[in-house]
């Protein structure tokens, strides 16, 4: 059997444009704060992923520090990788299925109860107990594999969100079926992402690009003093690395993607995507190439980007149209763009393969 495990980047692209209406100076004293000549910014790889950090503000490179510190703290306190989970409180969590509750710190248990909320509200059609289904194929790891019919038929059975027990006094997490695990990997970026942001405007930033592999924060305005110029990245596999659908324009707003070319399995001549159906065991199999969420908390948007995608585009948007604050830009395998009613005015397409049709 012939494997290869693509990885392929189904995100924002961010066109960071300084001075792009006057100059430096001009934005500058427009925005009575200083900018820095180029961003102070660091990358590390965490959680799987390249995690990118901007500052655009003058004098704000230390505040870098206890970003990062932020980041691996929760990092490895949510991990489910069994080479890197000494200090994580979900690995802990699934370990005890079936036994005991687990004590949890304040971050942990919201992270958890924010999850479970998502899996209410999707019918299960998103579930955060679907740790022993992905741990099974492992899309996006070295040893990923499609697992058999009957492994996969073992553990349908233990992916059930109502089997999580929650205490709220105690901050207690207690999955109640032995074998069961939690997988916040589809929720915890947009966590982090929202926390990272805490940091930076508790040092005083105004300033900055927040990026944790796919889910983007865009803090304040550009140092143009305009809005960021955000471009929705082509979801085909055979695109250009930077080519675009369309772009949008946002400031405090956080954009998170989901799609089916972000971390792919290739085995003997079928492709295999990682958002996996927590009712059949394998990649869901709908209309949607890739889906765009902009809302306040980038919480929100890891949520609703796996729930709407689970949902296909006309139950998707059927679903997101309910949430106040968040808006959608999905895309079809045949490159037809759809938008929700509060993005209509912002969205630009400037790809002529595509067509918007609502």
């Amino acid at each position: 059997m012939k494997k290869t495990i693509l990885f392929s980047i189904l995100a924002v692209l961010l066109t960071v444009m300084v001075g792009c209406n006057g100059s430096k100076e001009e934005a500058n004293d427009k925005n009575d704060k200083k900018m820095a000549s180029s961003p102070y910014e660091r990358t590390e790889f965490l959680m799987g992923t390249v995690v990118n950090i901007k500052i655009y503000d003058e004098g704000k490179q230390d505040v870098l520090d206890p970003v990062f510190e932020r980041i691996n703290w929760l990092a490895d306190h949510t991990t489910i990788n069994e080479t890197e989970d000494e200090n994580s409180e979900i690995a802990l969590i699934n370990e005890k299925a079936g036994v005991e509750p687990v004590t949890v710190s304040d971050d942990i248990y919201e992270l958890i109860k924010a999850g479970l909320d998502y899996s209410m509200k999707a019918e299960g059609s998103y579930d955060i107990t679907i740790g022993p289904l992905t741990n099974m194929w492992k899309i996006g790891y070295p040893d990923a594999r499609k697992p058999e019919q009957s492994e996969i038929d073992a553990v349908l059975p233990l992916i059930n969100y109502k089997e999580i027990e929650l205490d709220e006094a105690n901050k207690t997490v207690f999955l109640k079926k032995s074998g069961m695990q939690l997988d916040l990997g589809s929720i915890a970026k947009g966590f982090i992402a929202d926390e990272t942001v805490e940091v930076l405007k508790e040092h005083g930033v105004t300033s900055a690009i927040v990026d944790l592999g796919g889910n983007i924060i865009v803090v304040g305005n550009s140092p143009s003093g305009n809005k960021w110029n955000v471009g929705i990245q082509e979801p085909d596999a055979d695109a250009a690395r930077g080519a675009v659908v369309g772009k949008i324009q946002e400031s405090d707003r956080s954009i998170v993607t989901s799609g089916i070319y972000e971390r792919v399995l290739n085995i003997d001549g079928e492709s295999y995507h990682h958002l996996l159906d927590p009712k059949t065991g394998y990649p869901f199999n709908n209309d949607i190439a890739g889906v765009t969420i902009v809302s306040d908390q980038s919480i929100d948007g890891d949520g609703l980007s796996t729930s709407v995608f689970s949902k296909g585009i006309e139950g998707g948007l059927q679903f997101i149209e309910q949430f106040e604050g968040a808006e959608a830009i999905f895309i079809s395998h045949d490159k037809k763009v759809y938008l929700t009613s509060g993005i209509k005015d912002n969205f630009e397409l400037t790809n002529e393969e595509y067509e918007i049709v609502n």
